[in-house]
């Protein structure tokens, strides 16, 4: 039997992390930094979309050193998104996770004192 990864496991393990190392604060400043940094590319290339950018690709206009640097900014717009989506999963879960953590931590120090 072959091996597969459990994509709905590492999904959620990766959501559950970024609410145990992140803030709420922090997770909001991290899709604010996000939807900057995408505004900025939408209004530099004129464009809405990754989708729309990587299209741009096919302009022959482009020097060598234009097409790697817009390589560049698709790969990590393609990130912002995926990183704009956990980030929106661990806003929406928080509270979720976070009361039955708080719940262990109180019971724990119950049992300690």
């Amino acid at each position: 039997m072959r091996y597969q990864p459990d994509y709905t496991r590492l999904l959620f393990e990766e959501i559950c992390t970024l609410i145990e190392e992140n803030t709420r604060e922090e997770l909001r400043n991290e899709l604010v930094a996000i939807a900057e940094e995408i505004e900025e590319w939408q209004a530099t290339y004129d464009v809405e979309t990754w989708e729309d950018f990587e299209q741009s690709l096919a302009d022959g206009d482009l020097a060598s050193g234009e097409l790697r640097e817009r390589r560049d900014v698709i790969g990590r717009w393609e990130e912002y998104q995926e990183d704009r989506r956990l980030i929106k999963h661990a806003l929406a879960l928080y509270s979720d996770v976070e009361a039955p953590r708080e719940q262990m931590i109180d019971v724990a120090d119950r049992d300690t004192n």
